[in-house]
C-alpha cells in the first residue's frame, strides 16, 4: 500500500512538473496595418467643437504596447467643402480638432494620409433621443437575485433608427456594448440594460447612448458577437475573419485599415446602483 502512494505521489509530482513548463509558439507577424479610431461624438448639451481621432497600428500578438502612427495627415470635409484639420499631440498618435461644427443630418468624409498611403471614409452625423427614464431592478438574473438597471427612451417613428449603448461598470474590465434597432418599436418605447450579480449598493454605473448608422449597426454586431464566442467556440472552429470597417486605401486596396468612422449625437449620464 505504501509502495501505491509513493508512485502515486511520483507521478502527481510529474504531472505538476510538466504543467510549469512554458511553449512559446512562433506565429507568424503579418506587417502592421493602419487602425483607425475615428469616433467623433456630439456629446448633447456641448458645442462638440473638440474631437480626437486616434491612429495606431496592428502588431504582434506577444507585444505588450500598440504602436501609435505618427505624422500623419487629418483631414475631415463636409459636404459644403469646409476642411477640419485634425493636428496630432505630438508622437501620440491622437490627432485633435478644436473647430469642429457637427450638424444632424450632415455628411462628412474622413481623409488621412499616412506613409504615402491614402486612406478615406464617408458617413453621416446621426441624432439620438433623450434617455426618458432610468430603473433599477433587484430581482434580475438567472435566479432573480442580481442587479439590472435599465435606460428607457422613446424611438422616432418617422424614420429607421440604430442605436448604440455603453455601460461602464466598476465589476467589468472592459466596457460592455449593444447596438440595436427599431425594426419593431418604430415610434414605441425602447429601453436596454445591464445585470451583473457583482453590483453593489453605490456603485457607478457610466451610460452612453449613441444614435448610430446602419452599416456601424451592422459592424458592431459582428464584434459583439465574435467578443461573446458568437462564432460557435468549439475545438476546431475556423476563426472568424478580419472585421473590416468603412474605411478604404484609395491607394492600395489590399492595404486596408481597420477601425471605423463614426458620427453621433450622444448622451452621457451617470447612474449609482441604490
Amino acid at each position: 500500500m505504501k509502495n501505491i502512494k509513493f508512485l502515486l505521489l511520483i507521478i502527481t509530482a510529474a504531472f505538476a512538473a510538466s504543467c510549469e513548463d512554458v511553449v512559446d509558439v512562433d506565429l507568424n507577424t503579418a506587417p502592421p496595418r493602419l487602425v483607425v479610431d475615428a469616433s467623433i461624438n456630439w456629446v448633447k448639451g456641448t458645442d462638440g467643437t473638440t474631437q480626437s481621432i486616434k491612429l495606431t497600428t496592428t502588431t504582434g500578438y506577444y507585444e505588450e504596447e500598440i504602436p501609435v502612427a505618427s505624422g500623419a495627415t487629418v483631414q475631415v470635409t463636409n459636404s459644403t467643402g469646409t476642411i477640419f484639420n485634425f493636428t496630432e499631440e505630438t508622437g501620440t498618435g491622437i490627432y485633435t480638432c478644436t473647430n469642429f461644427e457637427p450638424v444632424i443630418g450632415e455628411t462628412y468624409t474622413l481623409n488621412i494620409t499616412w506613409q504615402e498611403q491614402q486612406y478615406t471614409a464617408t458617413e453621416t452625423l446621426y441624432a439620438v433621443p433623450d434617455i426618458t427614464d432610468i430603473v433599477q431592478e433587484n430581482d434580475a438574473g438567472f435566479f432573480g437575485e442580481d442587479i439590472e438597471v435599465r435606460i428607457k427612451w422613446m424611438d422616432n417613428g418617422a424614420e429607421d433608427n440604430f442605436y448604440m449603448v455603453r455601460f461602464d461598470t466598476e465589476v467589468l474590465p472592459f466596457p460592455d456594448y449593444d447596438v440595436l434597432d427599431d425594426e419593431f418599436f418604430q415610434g414605441n418605447e425602447m429601453f436596454n440594460f445591464i445585470w451583473n450579480e457583482d453590483f453593489e449598493a453605490g456603485q457607478n454605473v457610466g451610460i452612453k447612448f449613441y444614435g448610430i448608422s446602419e452599416k456601424h449597426f451592422n459592424y458592431m454586431n459582428i464584434l459583439i458577437s465574435i467578443s461573446e464566442g458568437g462564432s460557435g467556440g468549439g475545438p476546431f472552429q475556423t476563426p472568424p475573419v478580419t472585421v473590416r470597417g468603412n474605411v478604404i486605401n484609395t491607394t492600395n486596396e489590399d492595404n486596408y485599415p481597420l477601425g471605423y468612422f463614426r458620427l453621433s449625437e450622444v448622451v452621457e449620464t451617470n447612474y449609482t446602483i441604490q
